[in-house]
């Protein structure tokens, strides 16, 4: 966490060739996100990005992730706190199979705003990246 009780996250923006980010649901939870987590005092929010993919994905990353900038946004699952994202295009090696405390993984369309509920993070910072992440295959 960091010190003005801002969660400290790192999170990855996944694309596919059609344009779509890879989303994730907590179980319990209804908001969908992107895949990632709380970054170890102990770690770098890259790290700590490679972790949570092989946790929440049961897959690995394809090279070093790029990074994307650091946003802040409330907290999808925590009323009254601030997630500070630390941002990163990443390319998955692997199938993806939600594992851990992933219930779901969707592939979304980022003009979509309606069909399911967004985390404050990914509406309003992730989703607008996405088309500029595009992967051409």
């Amino acid at each position: 966490m960091s010190l003005n009780g801002d969660i400290r996250i790192a999170a990855a923006v996944i694309v596919d060739a059609r344009g779509r980010t890879l989303l994730v649901r907590k179980r319990g939870t209804c908001a969908f996100m992107q895949a990632g987590g709380k970054v170890a005092a102990d770690e770098t929010p890259a790290e700590a990005l490679a972790r949570e993919i092989r946790e929440e994905l049961d897959c690995g990353v394809i090279g070093a992730p790029r990074p994307l900038g650091r946003f802040r946004a409330p907290a999808a699952n925590e009323p009254g706190r601030n997630v500070e994202a630390e941002l990163f295009a990443v390319e998955l090696d692997g199938e993806i199979c939600p594992a851990g405390e992933i219930e779901a993984a969707i592939w979304h369309d980022p003009n979509d705003l309606v069909s399911v509920t967004l985390a404050p993070l990914t509406r309003n910072h992730v989703l607008p990246l996405v088309p500029s992440l595009r992967r051409h295959v």
